[in-house]
């Protein structure tokens, strides 16, 4: 399950909370968030470090999260996957043992920018923010990001892809619209 939104709309806190509470309903559950497979810095960086155009289309490694992640805890998949690629803060190899997928259990891949780039995901929730709003809640050292988002909302339209939609303008009155198979 992809868990898409903007950074100020808390994708990773969301995908956190539901990972914590699938237990209690009898399934495991695993975070494994988007930017554990960002690429280096070297190329996620080539253009500078504030170009949205670059933050749109060359951060995330969409081949290793299928290959490492998705693929292996899809059907017919090994059941082993990696948490994590690559490590920011060191801008090195994050070096993580695979780790067995539970069986039956729900993989929660918090991040932004996850829909319309091939990712196998069975069910996606994005977190929407209007303009104004990611405005608002981003934080200033951030702002540069804004036209990426504009251009996602543009060009690839996450609330009509996603299976659920949150409306995240508000954090203290999140609205659930279920869509697609889900509405």
């Amino acid at each position: 399950m992809a868990v898409d939104g903007p950074g100020a709309a808390g994708p990773g806190a969301l995908a956190g909370e539901v990972a914590d509470r699938l237990p209690m309903l009898g399934r495991a559950a695993v975070v494994v968030p988007a930017e554990g497979f960002y690429r280096p810095a070297s190329l996620r960086l080539e253009h500078g470090r504030t170009d949205p155009d670059a933050r749109y289309t060359d951060w995330l490694d969409t081949g290793a999260l299928a290959r490492e992640v998705l693929g292996p805890v899809g059907p017919g998949g090994s059941g082993e996957y990696l948490p994590a690629l690559w490590d920011l803060a060191r801008d090195r190899s994050a070096r993580l043992p695979r780790r067995p997928a539970a069986a039956g259990g729900v993989l929660l891949v918090p991040g932004s920018l996850l829909q319309g780039v091939g990712l196998a995901f069975d069910v996606v929730v994005h977190l929407r923010m209007a303009p104004a709003a990611r405005a608002r809640r981003t934080p200033p050292e951030q702002a540069w990001e804004l036209p990426a988002f504009d251009r996602y909302d543009d060009e690839v339209d996450p609330v009509a892809l996603a299976d659920a939609v949150v409306l995240a303008d508000h954090p203290d009155r999140p609205a659930l619209v279920l869509q697609g198979r889900f509405g």
